[in-house]
């Protein structure tokens, strides 16, 4: 018989972290609200749930590497990067994305991403609580998920 591992969305007696950019805030602030709703919705207690602040996208990899190594479980990294006129933008994106994975496999944690990499403030607003939904929320479930599958395994 094939045995099938699936994760399940039970945050009760789990810690997690979330590092946050406070570049974009008005995208990030929502991001963070929705990773803390879907939290909570979950099991997860107000009190094991801690936010860092960081400048920017680009700071997040360090902040969650360094996050990892704590009593934290998960760790959810919400930032929001929005095409300007230079190439400025590649660079950020590429550089948390990686850092972020890099921080993931290092620790043997699970670390979410949860970063916005959008054109305009338009796309980045849809996808912090409006038309898309909210990402911060879903690199939260992700979080959950993933860690219920480390568990199972």
């Amino acid at each position: 018989m094939v045995q099938t591992i699936q994760g399940t969305l039970d945050g009760n007696g789990r810690k997690f972290a979330i590092a946050i950019a406070r570049f974009n805030s008005l995208v990030t602030d929502r991001l963070r609200d929705g990773a803390i709703d879907a939290l909570t919705r979950h099991g997860v207690a107000a009190d094991d749930i801690r936010v860092v602040w960081v400048p920017g996208a680009f700071e997040l990899p360090v902040v969650c590497r360094w996050l990892a190594d704590t009593d934290a479980d998960a760790v959810i990294a919400l930032g929001a990067v929005i095409r300007g006129s230079t190439t400025h933008y590649d660079h950020v994106c590429n550089q948390a994305a990686r850092g972020i994975l890099d921080a993931s496999v290092q620790s043997g944690k699970p670390v979410s991403f949860g970063v916005l990499t959008c054109e305009t403030l338009e796309q980045a607003l849809e996808r912090a609580g409006s038309k898309a939904g909210n990402k911060g929320a879903d690199a939260a479930l992700a979080a959950l998920e993933m860690l219920a599958v480390k568990s199972a395994l």
